[in-house]
């Protein structure tokens, strides 16, 4: 399976308008197959930055194949390149912070009393 992927491997690309394929070629395909070594698909978000390079090149060169009719099951595809939505961050509104009930202080006279009690 290696060679076949080495040898006419397609790259698969999530699009708005469904999935299209880019025929990379023998270089490409060798990083391709090193970056999907483990995985048959990745989010676009973690690739490296030369990983990123490498896809926007293969889409501006428009290497797109059709892999619809007759022989589209005999091109083996390297790995997907999901296309996902960032997602939303919940901005929170700011919480104040609790309000602090401070306890009465003693009024000195009734303080002055309670100590004439205690002495007594």
């Amino acid at each position: 399976m290696w060679i076949k992927k080495l040898t006419d491997g397609v790259l698969e690309l999530d699009t708005p308008i469904g999935s299209r394929y880019v025929q990379p070629n023998l270089m490409q395909r060798v990083y391709l197959m090193w970056t999907f070594r483990n995985f048959l698909s990745l989010p676009q978000q973690v690739l490296r930055p030369w990983e990123h390079r490498l896809v926007d090149r293969l889409r501006s060169e428009n290497r797109f194949v059709s892999l619809s009719g007759a022989g589209a099951n005999e091109r083996p595809v390297i790995g997907k390149i999901e296309r996902r939505a960032p997602v939303q961050e919940e901005i929170l509104p700011l919480r104040k912070p609790p309000v602090r009930q401070e306890i009465p202080s003693p009024n000195p006279a009734v303080a002055e009393q309670s100590g004439e009690v205690a002495s007594a």
